[in-house]
């Protein structure tokens, strides 16, 4: 395995690692901004790596149409391709050909999808995805599951959930650069604890590098979102790392932390940027209120970014949506954001003190103390008292500066 997985520090569920990568030690938990082709849209491969970014996430749908697998391993690999000397990570293809093109089929075969050039069908096998990774050449690869949202039920679940048991074996089989890159298998199941729990063991019986929590955030209630995140961390190995795929709001990230997951990625942070909202301790702020429009303030006067110590709230209202450079700032910002909540959660855990910070955040977002009910309950099977921090229960998610 080209990953080494060291636990430095703990608040019972809850862990920060270091986590060595063949191109990167990163420290967990940990954020992944999406790059769609090799880059995060607005900003260049130094700025990231100047925010902190570790890791970045890239479609391997988009990459194999767009400049193709092979152009990417003729020149070198993605890495070199689009100069980014850090770790890389690459999902399998299927989510997107399932979220951004008409599914045709799925079946044991693969997923048949419309080609998005021609109309005609086109067919993604487990072997095709894996090979297609190896050539983009990331530090993580990801398996070919067959996806299903958790709004879908009956009998889809179960049969997803098998055919995601008896793909991984030919991912597996299909992988020709295991020294090189990890592969990592994704638990599928839905809201069904058994059949999670049968996926779970599964993989791990496997022995994978690492392991995905997959099928979420996509429509769920919060409620059932943090319990399956809860009941697959409490079963996956101690020694690999977790990821929860799709999850980029803060509020979760810490939850999930608190459960003891490792790794996360979304296009939240950049994608709301592009909508002029920034992310701050309270929440978020919409630069394109017309409130905005005389603050001198920066946009969070406790942030130490570049944009916070450079710009106003004004100048970027005036930005927002009518110039590029407005989305590229938010984003800078946004990510800047994500990358100090990560080291914070690292840091406070290695420094023992993972239950201050959590109240703390909590009660930067929540001030009236009406934390959602849901977090309550998350926080009481992580063992962290937030008592201090909770008014009454609220259905309240989000609080907005």
């Amino acid at each position: 395995m080209a990953l080494r997985f060291e636990i430095l520090g703990r608040f019972n569920r809850a862990r920060a690692a270091q986590l060595t990568l063949p191109h990167f030690v990163c420290q967990t938990p940990l954020f992944m901004p999406v790059g769609t082709q090799g880059t995060i849209k607005g900003l260049a491969t130094s700025q990231l790596e100047e925010i902190g970014c570790q890791i970045i996430l890239g479609n391997t749908y988009h990459l194999a149409l767009r400049p193709t697998s092979e152009l990417i391993d003729e020149l070198g690999g993605l890495h070199k391709f689009m100069n980014w000397p850090r770790a890389l990570l690459t999902d399998s293809g299927g989510f997107q050909m399932v979220s951004l093109l008409h599914l045709a089929d799925i079946t044991e075969k693969g997923v048949t999808f419309q080609s998005p050039v021609d109309g005609k069908p086109m067919l993604l096998t487990p072997e095709e995805s894996i090979q297609i990774q190896n050539r983009i050449g990331a530090d993580i690869i990801m398996a070919l599951d067959d996806v299903v949202r958790t709004t879908i039920t009956g009998p889809r679940i179960e049969e997803a959930m098998y055919r995601t048991l008896r793909w991984i074996d030919r991912c597996i089989a299909a992988h020709s650069r295991p020294h090189e890159q990890n592969l990592f298998g994704i638990v599928q199941g839905g809201l069904d604890p058994v059949l999670r729990d049968i996926c779970v063991r599964g993989l791990v019986d496997r022995n994978l590098p690492g392991y995905a929590i997959g099928g979420l955030a996509g429509g769920e209630s919060k409620d059932s979102f943090w319990r399956v995140v809860a009941q697959c961390t409490a079963a996956l190995p101690e020694d690999k790392p977790r990821y929860v795929m799709g999850v980029g709001y803060p509020l979760d990230i810490v939850v999930c932390s608190a459960l003891g997951a490792d790794m996360y990625d979304c296009v939240y942070p950049t994608r709301t940027a592009r909508f002029g909202t920034a992310l701050v301790p309270e929440g978020v702020l919409k630069l394109k209120h017309k409130a905005m429009a005389d603050d001198t303030r920066p946009i969070d006067p406790t942030c130490a970014c570049m944009v916070c110590k450079n710009y106003s709230r004004a100048y970027i209202h005036c930005l927002v949506t009518k110039d590029a450079m407005g989305s590229q700032l938010l984003s800078y910002h946004n990510l800047y954001y994500m990358m100090k909540l990560s080291r914070d959660l690292h840091t406070s855990i290695v420094e023992e003190r993972f239950p201050e910070f959590v109240c703390t955040f909590l009660l930067k977002m929540f001030p009236e103390g009406n934390v959602p009910e849901w977090v309550c309950n998350a926080m009481e099977v992580a063992g962290i008292d937030i008592s201090s921090c909770c008014a009454p229960f609220s259905s309240s998610q989000d609080l907005e500066s």
